[in-house]
């Protein structure tokens, strides 16, 4: 846990990324107001933090999950957040199962082509093998004709 409450704020720099997206070109913010949004998202997330994990603890778990975070925001009377969480949460779970996909795609496209190259590899051994029987035999033939 942090040793002092500065520990437990978010950062400026995502917290004025965040208020500049919400609001309309031309308006500014000033550093006290910068500072009290800050302060009061720090409490927010530590709140949802504390509620969720009430619900981890009731299920008899160590570890958060979204349906913790889900219930707890209901809990907090912030039920109109829980459908727009939802949807977001859906949209996490496409993007990871896509990449993941990919991932594994990717792997079987690296060991189809390493497959492919050993066996070229081993043709390609093969056939110096040949070349050189061939080559040894060559000179059988000469000696053959010669006499």
């Amino acid at each position: 846990m942090a040793e002092r409450p500065e520990d437990l704020n978010l950062p400026n720099a995502v917290i004025t990324r965040i208020i500049k997206e919400a609001l309309p070109d031309g308006v500014n913010i000033s550093k006290e107001a910068r500072s009290a949004i800050s302060r009061a998202a720090s409490v927010f997330v530590l709140y949802a933090t504390s509620c969720a994990n009430n619900f981890a603890m009731k299920g008899k778990r160590k570890t958060l999950n979204a349906s913790d975070v889900l219930s707890a925001m209901e809990e907090m009377e912030f039920q109109r957040f829980v459908t727009p969480l939802k949807e977001a949460l859906e949209a996490y779970r496409r993007e990871q199962k896509g990449k993941k996909e990919a991932s594994e795609q990717k792997k079987k496209d690296k060991d189809k082509k390493t497959d492919s190259e050993e066996q070229d590899k081993s043709r390609d051994e093969d056939n110096d093998e040949d070349e050189d029987r061939l080559e040894e035999e060559e000179p059988n033939e000469e000696e053959e004709v010669d006499n």
